[in-house]
């Protein structure tokens, strides 16, 4: 008998028989995934064995409604009983009213009487990988799209299935390559292997080095580029399980599995265990916001609510890190240079209105050995907080509480402490500080109150409201935990709710290098990109040939892409940390790659942390801070992710009291000089007709033609290598002023606060923090007969076809009124 369950979105069938299930979306053109597998990988002893291909004995309840974080649920429950070990499993999917959704999770117990090690439960596999047909009929079929294998030509063994099959794969945690991928693609690996592949890989995350072969993390979405038509497949949290998922897009069909590792935890008799909630969402994307449906449900799954965390202002600040380090990751810190740029700050307060200092590595005797400073310091931190506050700025502190350097203290005073492998040797945390680091076992509770009382110390005693938390991938490693019944991520989940209730709730925790599923709801704020750098491209100690290329390596480049393709999480799990703007011009970076970065950390609405030597740092580039204040803090549109390997294309919409205007990003991020054409299809301005088009790094200004006029669009003639074109765009009315943008604010728009458009006149009012001396543009209908700043005659200069620039200068406010025939 088969059972079904549906809503608006989805539609599916479960056959207990044939210990299969199959879904299908309901819209035109959807996907459909046919007789869906689910397997479960155990060890008992020395033995391996697999349930649930087969489902000897089941039970189906009828499907029922229940409440949940996503509104009402419609489930349907099978208990599968197997003779098996006496493993007994319960495989429940829901659909919520309100979401295109389908959710499933499986709960396994054991009624046996032997402990058992749990390794891997599947929860959707479809296809075999090196198969060239599918086992048991199963299929991941897309409707359209490309030819069918039978009627490609013989000699071509490795055209795909589809012709325009890609995968966007998500990274592991804050550092980790997140991308799109085409079946001729190669998975992005680190060539640095064993000193590297401990920070950045999930263990139980395959690294697949064939061709057309992709794997991810949490969640990854498969679609297929000419029908436009996809299917996310992931997981809703990761506090029980590490979700991954794995699809091949080369010959053959098309092939996805996922599932929740469980990391050879123990099942003692009587217990159990339930993987997070599985999550598919069939989806067009190219609709404006085509992710959303499932990240606001991971949202609501780990308790995030709207006017929350993720509702507040983005931080704007000061760090000590990029200044204060070796190019080889050390840092070289001391008192002076923390209060030397305290004065700075508040010398440039009203120019540069940050309001966060934070003193990054370099202060602690060695990392582990938090409680405890080194000669720099000799005062210790708290004298240094109790300044900052004192100055009207709040105080920041970087920490990394999971991980150890193995020449610290911790180390020698409580080497039981440490997480472990098969050989009883420390595990390998990856090479950093010029030596291999090692990672607690956070299941030792000695451990986990070590980390608690630094939390509290920190906050409570030293006076820091704001921490920042790095290196959190080391309470993730594999290996030999004194709890051996706990995986991976309840590990993982357990130290950051340990954070969390040790700062407490007022505390402002930045997470960093952390594995992402596991901090949502947790955290205030997530670095969701590798570290920025001083070098465009990736360098270390003089190499840069070998590791230019690296995905997840410190550079402005990975720092940039990662900003761009995860920006869709900002306000939605916690606010983004695009990483520090450095904007000195001692530097590797050019001035035009330095605009790039400024343009990506606004246009993605994260936190802006500076972090150069400020009493040093010249006017030209403290401007270029100044332009991004007060931070915009709003998610735009990616409108190429499932095209482009780096997205070029941003699209961010602002409204103000002068109406409303896109902000349009155009990045180059070749090497070499491109010409661009601006065309109102590339975004969402179909229909627009003749528009302004002020850029903002140049001040040029251009009348962008109506498309079905003009189709050739803007030509924008030689873009410099890793540079951008940043348009305020807004459909032309001739009939009525507009304001057109200027170099105020990057906004081009959120420094007017008031618009007031009269008969013959028009008066607006400008906020900007600090003394400003800057131009704005405007279209006016008619010839102007006098302008007027504060009730002072000033000049303005004629652009032509309406528009006109005004040089202005004033503190904090000013009034312009326009009086025109």
């Amino acid at each position: 008998m088969i059972h079904t369950l549906e809503n608006s979105a989805v539609h599916l069938e479960v056959n207990p028989g044939l210990a299969r299930w199959s879904v299908s979306g309901k819209q035109r053109n959807s996907p459909s995934l046919e007789n869906v597998e689910i397997n479960l990988s155990y060890r008992r002893g020395f033995t391996r064995r697999n349930l649930l291909n087969r489902w000897p004995e089941t039970k189906v309840t009828e499907p029922k409604t229940c409440p949940s974080p996503h509104g009402p649920l419609r489930q349907l429950g099978i208990d599968i009983a197997s003779p098996k070990d006496g493993i007994h499993s319960k495989l429940v999917f829901a659909v919520p009213d309100n979401h295109p959704l389908l959710l499933w999770k499986l709960s396994v117990e054991n009624r046996g009487s032997h402990a058992v090690n749990i390794d891997k439960i599947e929860l959707l596999t479809l296809g075999y990988i090196y198969r060239e047909r599918p086992a048991h009929g199963g299929r991941l079929h897309f409707p359209s799209g490309g030819l069918p294998r039978s009627s490609q030509p013989r000699n071509k063994r490795r055209e795909p299935y589809l012709k325009d099959l890609a995968f966007f794969s998500n990274g592991w945690q804050s550092w980790s390559h997140s991308g799109l991928y085409s079946p001729e693609d190669r998975y992005r690996l680190s060539r640095l292997g064993f000193l590297r592949t401990p920070l950045v890989k999930n263990a139980s995350t395959p690294h697949p080095k064939r061709a057309g072969l992709f794997a991810s993390d949490m969640f990854g979405v498969l679609g297929e580029r000419t029908s436009r038509i996809g299917l996310l497949a992931g997981f809703l949290s990761q506090k029980e399980h590490f979700g991954s998922l794995e699809t091949w897009m080369g010959s053959g069909d098309p092939t996805l599995s996922l599932w929740a590792s469980g990391d050879g935890a123990r099942l003692d008799p009587g217990q159990g265990m339930t993987t997070d909630w599985a999550c598919l969402q069939f989806l067009h994307l190219d609709t404006p916001d085509p992710l959303a449906p499932y990240l606001e449900a991971v949202a609501r799954e780990n308790d995030l609510h709207e006017g929350g965390k993720t509702e507040a202002a983005s931080p704007a600040g000061w760090c000590s890190w990029y200044q204060f380090s070796t190019e080889d990751f050390i840092g070289l810190l001391n008192e002076d240079d923390i209060r030397s740029n305290l004065e700075a700050m508040r010398e440039l307060e009203e120019e540069l209105p940050l309001e966060i200092i934070q003193i990054d590595d370099g202060y602690q005797s060695e990392i582990g050995d938090w409680l405890s400073f080194n000669d720099s310091f000799p005062e210790g931190l708290t004298p240094l907080a109790s300044s900052i506050h004192q100055a009207g700025f709040t105080p920041g502190l970087w920490l990394s509480p999971f991980i150890v350097h193995p020449k610290s203290k911790l180390t020698a005073q409580h080497p039981d402490w440490l997480l472990r492998n098969r050989f009883k040797r420390p595990v390998n945390a990856g090479f950093l500080w010029g030596r291999f680091m090692q990672g607690l076992d956070l299941t030792h509770p000695d451990a986990m109150a070590y980390i608690k009382d630094v939390i509290h110390t920190a906050v409570d005693k030293w006076g820091f409201p704001y921490l920042k938390l790095d290196f959190l991938y080391a309470a993730a490693l594999p290996g030999r935990h004194r709890d051996a019944s706990r995986t991976r991520a309840q590990v993982m989940r357990a130290g950051l709710e340990a954070v969390r209730e040790a700062a407490g709730e007022d505390t402002f925790i930045l997470g960093c290098s952390c594995p992402l599923g596991s901090a949502v709801g947790l955290v205030d704020a997530m670095r969701i990109s590798p570290d920025t750098a001083r070098r465009w491209n990736s360098s270390y100690r003089g190499i840069r040939y070998y590791i230019r290329d690296e995905p997840s390596f410190p550079s402005a480049f990975n720092a940039a892409h990662s900003s761009l393709v995860r920006s869709n999480l900002h306000r939605r799990w916690w606010i983004n940390d695009p990483d520090c703007l450095l904007l000195r011009p001692d530097t590797h970076l050019t001035e035009v790659e330095v605009q790039t970065i400024a343009s990506v950390i606004a246009l993605t609405g994260g936190s802006l942390i500076l972090s150069d030597h400020l009493p040093e740092l010249p006017p030209e580039r403290r401007q270029i801070a100044a332009s991004l204040l007060p931070l915009i803090g709003k998610r735009p549109f990616i409108l190429d992710w499932f095209d482009s390997v780096t997205p070029q294309r941003v699209q961010l919409d602002l409204e103000g009291p002068q109406g409303g205007w896109h902000l349009i990003g155009l990045f180059n991020w070749q090497d070499e000089t491109q010409d661009f054409t601006l065309r109102q299809s590339d975004f969402y301005l179909k229909g627009a007709g003749e528009m302004y088009a002020r850029e903002f790094w140049s001040g040029e200004t251009y009348i962008l033609p109506d498309e079905l006029a003009s189709p050739e669009g803007l030509i924008l003639e030689k873009v410099p290598p890793h540079g951008v074109v940043l348009f305020a765009l807004q459909p032309r009315r001739k009939y009525r002023p507009q304001y057109l943008g200027g170099d105020l604010h990057i906004s081009q728009g959120l420094e007017v606060i008031d618009w007031q458009p009269n008969d013959k006149s028009l008066r607006l009012t400008l906020a900007r923090p600090g003394r400003v001396h800057g131009r704005i543009d405007l279209a006016i209908p008619n010839p102007i007969e006098s302008a007027r700043l504060d009730g002072v005659l000033i000049p303005w200069e004629t652009l032509g076809e309406g528009m006109y620039s005004f040089e202005l200068k004033f503190k904090q406010r000013a009034s312009l009124e326009i009086n025109y025939r």
